[in-house]
């Protein structure tokens, strides 16, 4: 029996799509996370500690549409990340950073930011400039602004090698 490769492809890629097309709760849930926000749209502000594997506080209880600012400080000895995403980004975004070791811009306690400007050239994934994220080194504060509309299955976690892994990672109840 001889099996038609092109023909076998062309059904799996159309069956895809009219599970896309039917079902588009499934692609909203895997991939919704909400939008970065606007300074005057904010509806409350969290501060949060980033310390070394964990955050506080380790977990968000946010309203549908609503506008955050996170005032984000690391003050861990690591190098941390604060990454708003789905479980899936961040498994996308986590080789990236591994690159970012690989390069010597991420150190376990420093970024080299000369570094990062200069490979970001090449890569655009080695600038590490999502607005879903922030990237800090010991003793570094910075915000998000972050508006949760359509946002679900969302959890926030740093995806420096290893951080995830052992548990980095904060729970956001949306409601």
């Amino acid at each position: 029996m001889k099996i038609n490769i092109y023909s076998t492809m062309k059904q799996i890629i159309t069956l895809f799509i009219l599970v896309l097309y039917c079902f588009p709760s499934f692609a909203d849930k895997n991939m919704k996370i909400g939008s970065k926000g606007k300074e005057g749209d904010i509806n409350r502000i969290i501060k949060v500690k980033m310390y070394d594997n964990y955050y506080e506080p380790s977990s968000f209880q946010i309203k549908a549409g609503e506008t955050i600012k996170f005032e984000v400080e690391n003050v861990g000895e690591l190098v941390h990340e604060f990454n708003i995403a789905n479980k899936m980004m961040h498994m996308k975004h986590q080789p990236e950073m591994e690159r970012m070791v690989e390069n010597e811009i991420l150190l376990a306690d420093s970024i080299d930011k000369e570094k990062m400007k200069k490979m970001a050239k090449m890569d655009k994934a080695m600038g590490h400039s999502h607005s879903n994220s922030v990237l800090l080194a010991p003793k570094e504060k910075e915000d998000i602004i972050w508006k949760f509309d359509n946002a679900v299955n969302i959890e926030i976690a740093c995806n420096v090698p290893g951080h995830y892994q052992v548990g980095m990672i904060a729970k956001v109840d949306i409601n």
